[in-house]
């Protein structure tokens, strides 16, 4: 089952585009937002992370950190955050460790049988690491709620 709201944020520890160690409990004290998407350079993807690199204030003013993750290799996350001009961290799950503590992951995914991708999914942690927000996306071309996202940070 999917982590929901009221739930203590599983902490990771994954690779970023620019080859640094990021872990959770890093930004301890901070909002998060985590978005997993399902793969880079995809229309979906794009659209969605692209909208929220457009909105980012809304994001600062809140105190709030976003991180992308997808399985996507540090390589291809690094090539897709420098062509959109992304201004925000992209965290590897290659082995598909975050996804798989969050229970965000296809076993198949829908489109050309991968496996292993993980589902669309949004999730705001609050400062002291308790999930306030979670949304599962029911397909991988819904996108998350932006607007209950903001709502969620603006009342912590």
């Amino acid at each position: 089952m999917a982590i929901s709201a009221g739930q203590t944020a599983p902490d990771f520890s994954l690779f970023a585009s620019d080859k640094s160690q990021v872990s959770l409990s890093d930004f301890k004290g901070k909002n998060v937002v985590l978005l997993f998407f399902p793969l880079a350079f995809t229309g979906v993807c794009t659209a969605e992370l692209c909208n929220v690199r457009d909105n980012i204030a809304l994001y600062n003013s809140t105190n709030a950190q976003v991180l992308g993750i997808s399985v996507d290799s540090l390589f291809t996350l690094d090539k897709f955050k420098t062509e959109q001009n992304l201004n925000f961290p992209l965290l590897s799950d290659f082995n598909k460790t975050a996804a798989t503590a969050y229970d965000v992951l296809y076993e198949t995914f829908p489109a050309f049988g991968m496996l292993g991708v993980s589902k669309r999914a949004a999730f705001v942690i609050d400062a002291n690491g308790t999930v306030q927000y979670a949304e599962v996306c029911a397909t991988p071309g819904d996108l998350p709620s932006f607007e209950a996202i903001q709502n969620t940070l603006k009342s912590l």
